[in-house]
């Protein structure tokens, strides 16, 4: 019988340009990819001081130490996209040229900081940001994406047990795939309407989930740790509370309204004894870095603060993992 306790966790998507290249030209984002690597040694640093555990789901990617080691790290079998833009293979042909861009591509220091700080996960986002709902792609050219990405990782002496989908594509079908490849927890999306089948990126749903982040539209985001479930076979899947939206420089009072929705729900799963899993990506830093990471800090006060009043307990997704699967020895 697994008891419930309150559970502060946070999983980050970790993936420089890799993660929207398909959307933004890289010359709009130089200085955003800047702001990014110089915040996250920061987030690090704060992570450390508070003894935060936190789960970094890191593009396979970004382990390569430039485009001439990334050729030796890429699988044979490759994702097949009807739609050829959203291949990751591309951007060699139009970057690698380019010696300078490389660190909107790559970066091993940061993975390797991240990997030697105290209470973080190094996990995986897949090696080549790989959506698993995208028409065209196969099991089989997933299987060796993960294959990829445990192999680059064990370079490095690391071993990823987590993962989180590209884009939230969340997607039932892989998740005998993922165990087999050594994944044992995976983020899946919160129960709403809107965070299904995110592949199709409706505009209705991209409206919702976007004032969902200022008003309650959602369910409860926070749940029990005894309603996760664990099927031989397959990994856990640790549902997604809040994503964490970046700073608007423009309206401060959204800014201030996501703020109170987060540190409210926070005390909501704290009193309720629940877990509460808390979202973004790195860059989401990039334009506003310095009052993003004003914003963490009060996240992570008010985090302190319930941890003195209901002992809320920070956990890493791996770290879930072993709690829920734990088989505790009984002495007779």
């Amino acid at each position: 019988m697994i008891k419930d306790k309150p559970i502060f966790t946070i999983s980050l998507d970790f993936e420089l340009y890799w993660g929207i290249f398909d959307k933004v030209p890289l010359a709009e984002r130089k200085l955003y990819f800047a702001n990014t690597r110089r915040v996250i040694p920061e987030m690090l640093t704060l992570f450390k001081q508070q003894q935060v555990h936190v789960t970094w789901a890191t593009v396979g990617m970004l382990f390569a130490e430039d485009w001439k080691d990334w050729t030796t790290t890429t699988p044979f079998v490759q994702p097949s996209y009807h739609n050829g833009r959203l291949s990751a293979y591309r951007l060699n042909e139009e970057y690698g040229h380019d010696d300078s861009l490389r660190y909107s591509f790559f970066a091993p220091a940061l993975v390797e900081q991240i990997h030697q700080t105290p209470y973080q996960e190094m996990a995986t986002h897949t090696y080549a940001h790989y959506y698993c709902q995208e028409v065209g792609q196969t099991l089989e050219q997933f299987r060796h994406d993960l294959q990829a990405a445990q192999s680059i990782a064990t370079r490095r002496g690391m071993k990823l047990e987590s993962l989180v989908f590209p884009r939230n594509q969340f997607n039932k079908d892989y998740l005998r795939v993922c165990h087999e490849e050594g994944i044992r927890a995976v983020r899946s999306n919160p129960v709403d309407w809107f965070w299904e089948h995110t592949v199709e990126d409706k505009l209705s749903k991209r409206i919702f989930r976007t004032l969902d982040a200022y008003l309650p539209l959602s369910n409860k985001t926070s749940f029990p740790l005894s309603s996760l479930k664990l099927e031989d076979g397959f990994p856990l899947a640790i549902p997604a509370s809040r994503f964490l939206r970046p700073v608007d420089g423009k309206r401060e009072v959204l800014n201030k309204l996501r703020l109170h929705r987060i540190l409210s729900e926070m005390t909501v799963a704290a009193s309720r004894k629940e877990c509460y899993h808390l979202w973004w990506h790195p860059h989401n830093f990039g334009n506003y870095p310095e009052r993003s990471m004003a914003d963490l800090r009060v996240i992570i006060n008010h985090y302190n603060k319930l941890q003195e009043q209901y002992g809320m307990q920070s956990m890493s997704m791996q770290e879930i993992y072993e709690y829920i699967s734990y088989k505790p020895v009984h002495s007779f």
